[in-house]
């Protein structure tokens, strides 16, 4: 299915202040359509981070971005149901959210490694699907549509599909 995709930056100095308040202002549980009009809405939503190229570190552990993610997670949790899993930005927004993480740097590549408590991953898994049930009640999808959704979402995270009756 071909569809816009809508990119959100946060600029840096929103991200120093915490302040999310314009996206809230658009994207707010009550801003949003219903039926079809949200059902469109799924899976197009990418969110960026503007004024970090500079800093050596990886997003996910620069304090300010861990801090905004979070508090923007707790305000507007429906990330599962809107973010697009092409892109890797959904996976490093979750990373800023889990307690815990660690990113070392491989010697002699780009790449850096990322580890955490695959349990904190879980749970917060678990509770986003509540969280995605609200928009899919709001979006009147079907139950095949819904599993479709939930299974892209594990494989997003490297996750077996096994694990789903789990979560």
């Amino acid at each position: 299915m071909d569809r816009d995709l809508v990119f959100y930056q946060f600029s840096r100095s929103k991200i120093e202040r915490g302040d999310f308040s314009h996206f809230l202002g658009l994207h707010a549980l009550d801003k949003l359509p219903t039926g079809r009009r949200l059902r469109e809405m799924m899976d197009t939503m990418v969110f960026c981070i503007e004024g970090y190229d500079a800093d050596s570190r990886e997003i996910h552990v620069i304090p300010e971005v861990r801090r905004i993610y979070s508090a923007f997670h707790n305000a507007w949790p429906y990330w599962f149901y809107f973010c697009n899993l092409d892109v890797e930005t959904l996976q490093a927004m979750v990373l800023c959210c889990l307690p815990s993480i660690t990113a070392m740097k491989v010697d002699g590549s780009e790449s850096v490694a990322i580890t955490y408590d695959p349990l904190d991953l879980v749970n917060f898994l678990r509770t986003d699907f509540c969280h995605m049930n609200v928009i899919y009640d709001r979006a009147e999808i079907f139950e095949e549509r819904i599993v479709q959704r939930t299974q892209a979402i594990f494989q997003y995270f490297g996750l077996p599909v096994g694990q789903l009756s789990q979560a």
